[in-house]
């Protein structure tokens, strides 16, 4: 399925040419074309949005108009020092063009009447000095479908749960939904374009060695569209192919990934790499404990209000309570703990006490084998083959600690991130025993949101070659790139808010 929206036909030349559809590329494109540049937006499926239409649309932008309004104790500063004491090796030229970029780029899309912002209650990830208590991320307020253009919501993704089985997304947008749907309506309003079912599979420079061609594989065929002013590639990353996880060391399967089928597989990468970009792997990916489905893949989970987590050897290996990334980092530090059991029990009338974005029919689950149920922790360890003894000292220990309130293990409850989403009585209301029968144990996977590595870059989003010098005309955001934040995951929005800011600071110096 392909489609043009905001133009008749696919130009041959344009001022900017955007590659991809997400928070970032979206950004990047909406305001070029506010600055009167003529924008293409290049997305190789049928639907816009991407892992970012999936997303909650919570944006790492601190210091913003919109933290001031809401009482916080946010600044630039705080956040400096966050990042000063969470980040390992920082890059810190383009750490401080982020926080410099954050309340401006909020700022300039607030002015647009398409676009309002508010802050969301979500803890950051990490007890550092900076935090601010319940966050400071905010995220677009929603919007009704109908407010915004029909050619631009009739080609929106829909959210997960709905995009996994074929249905329409709703009537009101919020979260990822309304940033995409905003974004894309301020673009074509302004003159910009988007073409869906549009493969990127080249760059080509010129003899000055700009970058300054885009090889495109439509319904008609390939062509080479110019871009006159500037490229912005910011089309994700490569967790949906199997072979480059393999080929980079990143944890995880292609088939756990939280990127929509078929895409993100690495290509446009590659493509960058071959007209001479420079690129970095390390960073691995923004991970979390996925709830393995019937069909293989993996639902991206989080808010654990009880239960319990156990490898293969029936034993606990970190705070189930953890931010999603720092717990999918223990998952991959062992490999007897992909797959893990997660134990819960009746309490909550057999549903999964968690948030899992999917969470499936859990009569399905039973059917498949990715959830069992038993009367005693004797069957459920029979049911998953896990030791019956260690399963029962894992439990009573556990137990243990609920009724003390404190873990002596992995100190679950002493964080503000882990009673977040908690509900449970006194002493830690992190803290629920295990012991109301039956038991369910369901399988887990490490998911990801992406993976965290590609084309390097430098504080104004240049693609940089091997030499360390910009590529002119080539610039680079989101899930494309070596990320800004190494390997850590600061808080809530951190990949959206980063891909913002660095498609605003790419727009910048193309404007000069």
């Amino acid at each position: 399925m392909s489609e043009i929206v905001g133009a008749a036909e696919l130009q041959r030349e344009y001022d900017v040419v955007v590659v991809g559809s997400g928070g970032g590329a979206l950004t990047g494109a909406a305001l070029a074309a506010a600055a009167g540049l003529s924008t293409l937006v290049l997305e190789r499926t049928g639907l816009i949005g991407g892992t970012s239409a999936y997303s909650g649309g919570a944006c790492w932008l601190p210091g913003s108009e919109v933290q001031q309004r809401a009482g916080l104790p946010d600044s630039t500063e705080g956040a400096r020092a966050y990042l000063a004491a969470v980040l390992d090796d920082p890059a810190t030229d383009r750490v401080e063009a982020l926080l410099a970029e954050a309340p401006r780029l909020v700022a300039r899309l607030e002015a647009d009447p398409l676009m309002a912002f508010e802050w969301i209650p979500f803890a950051e990830y990490y007890d550092a000095p900076g935090r601010v208590p319940m966050g400071r991320s905010i995220q677009p307020s929603a919007i009704k479908r109908a407010e915004l253009d029909p050619a631009v919501t009739a080609i929106l993704r829909p959210p997960v749960d709905k995009d996994r089985v074929g249905l329409p997304g709703r009537s009101t947008l919020s979260g990822g939904q309304s940033l995409i749907g905003r974004l894309a309506a301020m673009l074509v309003r302004d003159g910009g374009t988007i073409a869906t079912g549009h493969r990127v599979e080249g760059f080509g420079r010129n003899p000055e060695g700009r970058a300054d061609t885009v090889l495109v594989k439509g319904p008609d065929g390939r062509v080479e569209v110019l871009a006159r002013r500037g490229i912005l590639v910011a089309a994700g990353g490569f967790e949906g192919s199997e072979e480059r996880r393999k080929e980079h060391g990143t944890p995880g399967s292609a088939a756990w990934t939280m990127a929509p089928a078929g895409t993100n597989t690495g290509e446009v990468i590659d493509a960058a790499a071959a007209v001479g970009a420079a690129t970095d792997f390390s960073g691995e990916g923004w991970f979390c404990p996925g709830l393995q489905q019937p069909d293989g893949s993996g639902t991206f989970t989080l808010g654990f209000r009880s239960g319990l987590m156990v490898d293969a050897t029936g034993r606990r290996y970190a705070n189930e309570c953890l931010p999603y990334d720092r717990f999918g980092r223990a998952m991959a530090a062992a490999p007897e703990r992909v797959p893990s059991w997660f134990l819960f029990d009746s309490a909550e009338g057999g549903r999964l006490p968690a948030i899992a974005m999917p969470e499936g029919d859990p009569a399905e689950h039973l059917a498949a084998g990715t959830w069992v149920r038993a009367d005693t922790l004797d069957g459920l360890a029979e049911a998953t083959g896990l030791d019956a003894v260690a399963l029962a000292e894992t439990v009573e220990r556990f137990n243990g600690f609920c009724a003390t309130g404190v873990d002596e293990d992995f100190g679950r409850g002493a964080d503000e991130y882990d009673t977040f989403f908690a509900g449970g009585g006194s002493p830690n209301k992190a803290l629920v025993p295990l012991a109301a029968p039956p038991f369910y144990a369901a399988r887990f996977v490490l998911s990801d949101l992406g993976t965290k590595g590609g084309l390097v870059t430098d504080a104004a989003a240049r693609v940089l070659d091997a030499s360390g010098a910009p590529i002119p005309g080539l610039y680079a955001a989101s899930n494309s790139t070596a990320s800004v934040f190494g390997s850590a995951y600061p808080g809530p929005g951190a990949p959206l808010g980063a891909a913002m800011a660095f498609a605003s600071l790419a727009v910048q110096d193309i404007l000069g």
